[in-house]
């Protein structure tokens, strides 16, 4: 059956002898799996979800008990006071873009303690001059670098008592970056200390691909508002497209009237027949995410054993459904991104090739043969064509599927 996919022995060998080893990472999977499938299903049941959430609204959208519903849902599982899940957003960049100019004004100071923010935030920043950045808005933006993979809680208390900082930013995921995702336990304590400084502040954290790999969330440990992608992780490989803002209920008006328009906010965007779609995307979430850290863990091992510096390692926490392999060799990265996209479903004949990207400096390899365009909860792959050349290999909408698409690219590098 794997030659028939066109998978060797020597391959198919040592991807099940490394499989074999993972029965105890996996079984911890399983727990956290379980765990926040009851607080899913918890959320349905306390929502009364029906079938009557399915219905359409066209037009301006008014009255549409299933995206209504589908946003007290969110805010449950995600343990907020309020949500904002909304087909109108395009991206979690988009979504990122709104939640910015929501919060703040001309003059205002946003500060990210997490180091250079993602490639496609540097525009809407004006860390790359943009006409229509928050820097052309006269909105004021500065950074603090992460040490030994942790805040640099000394610097933030220093930076804190100096400056009146309005927002603070705090991205969980990696990005393009070498440093380590962050965990839940971090964020907490470094919430802790900037309301001990601060009450007032506003920490806004970037959860993508973070979303129920733990037992808890930002918005669950101070968290003021945090931002994620329906084509990532709540979306269960369903949603097709869309994003959600959660937080605290003032915040999330500031963030439904800039979507929107001040006055309308958050009773007008029509569902357009995508409720059913968003409550199955979440309800099957659990599942999904488990599968995709199930498919990292075995990425992690395999590619340890052959030589290959990874991060997390096979036996490390989770904190994201992102595994990097730092190949250190160009032609590497391309072709192993290039074995993920045979080994997907779609566009499987494809040769992947290194392009310019909006919103990225370097060119980037993407792998991505996915029912829905760029949803990383699926089987994927990408990295700027830059040193030291990591592959970030993401998603699988099952642990099967995920790991014949990781036999498929060790073809293209044994």
């Amino acid at each position: 059956m794997y030659k028939e996919l066109g998978i060797s022995e020597e391959v198919s060998n040592l991807v099940n002898k490394c499989e074999d080893e993972l029965t105890e990472e996996f079984k911890k999977i399983d727990k956290i799996t379980e765990l926040n499938s009851i607080k899913v299903l918890n959320a349905f049941h306390k929502n009364n979800v029906s079938e009557s959430c399915f219905n359409e609204t066209t037009g301006y959208g008014y009255n549409d008990l299933g995206r209504d519903t589908i946003e007290k849902v969110f805010s449950d599982i995600l343990g907020s006071e309020d949500a904002l899940v909304r087909n109108q957003f395009i991206s979690g960049s988009h979504a990122l873009n709104v939640c910015f100019f929501a919060l703040l004004r001309p003059n205002d100071l946003l500060l990210s303690i997490s180091g250079t923010p993602y490639d496609t935030l540097h525009e809407v920043i004006g860390i790359k001059e943009n006409n229509s950045s928050l820097k052309s808005y006269g909105i004021k933006y500065d950074e603090i670098d992460l040490v030994n993979n942790d805040f640099d809680y000394e610097r933030i208390k220093e930076y804190l008592n100096t400056n009146k900082v309005k927002v603070i930013e705090i991205q969980r995921s990696k990005g393009y970056s070498t440093r380590k995702s962050i965990s839940i336990d971090k964020i907490e304590k470094v919430i802790k200390l900037i309301k001990e400084i601060n009450k007032d502040i506003i920490i806004m954290v970037d959860n993508c691909y973070c979303e129920l790999v733990s037992l808890k969330e930002p918005t669950e440990v101070g968290a003021d508002i945090m931002v994620g992608s329906l084509i990532k992780n709540l979306g269960g490989g369903i949603a097709p497209n869309g994003a959600y803002i959660a937080g605290k209920k003032e915040l999330i008006e500031l963030c439904a009237e800039r979507l929107t328009l001040p006055g309308e906010g958050r009773e007008v965007g029509p569902s357009l027949g995508i409720n059913k779609q968003l409550l199955q995307g979440i309800y099957l979430a659990p599942s999904v995410i488990s599968s995709a850290v199930k498919t990292a863990i075995l990425v992690s091992k395999v590619l340890e054993e052959l030589g290959y510096d990874v991060e997390p390692k096979y036996n490390e926490e989770r904190v994201d459904i992102v595994q990097n392999i730092i190949f250190r060799d160009r032609n590497k990265l391309i072709e192993f991104t290039r074995g993920v996209q045979q080994g997907s479903a779609i566009d499987s004949n494809a040769v992947v090739e290194p392009s310019d990207m909006p919103g990225y400096d370097d060119q980037v390899i993407m792998a991505s043969g996915s029912f829905t365009q760029g949803s990383s909860i699926e089987l994927s792959c990408d990295g700027p064509l830059r040193e030291p050349y990591i592959a970030y290999f993401q998603g699988s909408l099952t642990y099967d599927y995920g790991k014949l698409g990781l036999m498929k690219a060790l073809e293209r590098i044994i």
